[in-house]
């Protein structure tokens, strides 16, 4: 540009200098709500990717309506503690806390648990409910004198035996979607996914005391922590 076009219009060169600045500006901008939402899409979704990483993975499936009502179903006659192993959403804990039990749930996936607490805050039973972050193979049953698990097949061999060794002998365990390999069930309730299988803790504790057999795993063999 020369010096007497700068003279004519001296404004020119500034404002192609304001226009660069203004650009500059905006790519930071967009660089950084881009950056920020692949950070916050990280952080939301690393907890429910990483449990499959996991050797045996316990995945986050919602409880239907029917299975929620199966549950509470067989647990009508029931009293005291529960505990929902694998919580999800808290669905269930919420539902038993509303039938009169003092509820607890466990479940490894920190966003659901806060998830949780809050939707039992929003339905007024957080007085009566708990929920825990925490691997399942490191906490203590025992407390509990009723029990409902999700579970995958990989994990019921060995959750026998805890269960066998922690409940009280006044215990009910319900399971969901798959039962327990080889305790009999009481009765159940319920029909395809929604199928649940009632337990009877003076039953398969009696069983693991007398030393009946089992088909895979003794329980010198299970190392829980293994799992996590």
């Amino acid at each position: 540009m020369s010096q007497e076009e700068l003279f004519v219009n001296p404004g020119q060169c500034c404002s192609g200098n304001t226009d660069k600045r203004s650009r500059s500006r905006l790519g930071l901008i967009v660089t950084g709500v881009v950056g920020g939402s692949l950070v916050a899409l990280y952080a939301v979704a690393a907890p429910f990717v990483a449990p499959a990483l996991r050797k045996v993975c316990l995945p986050f499936v919602p409880a239907t309506s029917a299975q929620v009502d199966n549950v509470l179903k067989v647990l009508r006659a029931r009293s005291g503690t529960l505990v929902d192993i694998g919580s999800g959403d808290g669905r269930i804990v919420i539902a038993a806390a509303k039938h009169g039990f003092q509820a607890s749930g466990f479940e490894l996936n920190p966003w659901l648990v806060w998830y949780s607490r809050y939707r039992a805050w929003r339905d007024g039973v957080h007085r009566s409910t708990s929920f825990y972050i925490s691997d399942l193979w490191k906490a203590s049953f025992a407390p509990y004198s009723n029990v409902v698990i999700f579970g995958v097949p990989q994990m019921m061999d060995q959750l026998e035996l805890k269960l066998s060794s922690e409940l009280p002998i006044t215990a009910k365990v319900v399971a969901c979607r798959f039962p327990f390999p080889t305790w009999i069930p009481e009765c159940t309730e319920g029909e395809g996914i929604d199928t649940v299988w009632v337990y009877d803790a003076k039953t398969f504790k009696s069983n693991l005391h007398h030393g009946l057999p089992r088909d895979t795993f003794t329980e010198k063999e299970i190392k829980p922590d293994s799992w996590s």
